[in-house]
This record gives structure tokens, C-alpha cells and sequence, in this order.
């Protein structure tokens, strides 16, 4: 139980490696209560031309 017992946080430390017995300070968000979720923004389908519809002479 000492600097080479890699199961042991003064061993992790010695060992320069993480783990359960030495995990990373997770740091607190400074001001945001809460994560800011992106908006999604949906564009608008494009407006469809009506095409006029070619006449044909008939013959006669």
C-alpha cells in the first residue's frame, strides 16, 4: 500500500494514471443553472410556381 500499488490513489498519483480510486474533479458550470439545448430552426418548403399548361391548337 504504497507508491507502487497501482489500486491506491497515492499509487495512481505516483503512476501519473486515473481511476476509480482517482477520478477527475468534474468542474462546475460558473452561471448556467442548466444546459442550453440548440433551437432547432425548420425552413419553410419553398413555394411551388404553378406552370401554365400548354393549349394545342387543333387542327380543323
Amino acid at each position: 500500500m504504497g507508491k507502487g500499488d497501482r489500486k491506491t490513489a497515492k499509487g495512481k498519483r505516483t503512476n501519473a494514471s486515473y481511476g476509480n480510486a482517482r477520478k477527475h474533479a468534474v468542474k462546475a458550470a460558473v452561471g448556467v443553472a442548466a444546459p442550453v439545448s440548440k433551437k432547432t430552426i425548420t425552413k419553410a418548403a419553398p413555394a411551388k410556381k404553378a406552370v401554365a399548361k400548354k393549349t394545342v391548337a387543333k387542327a380543323g
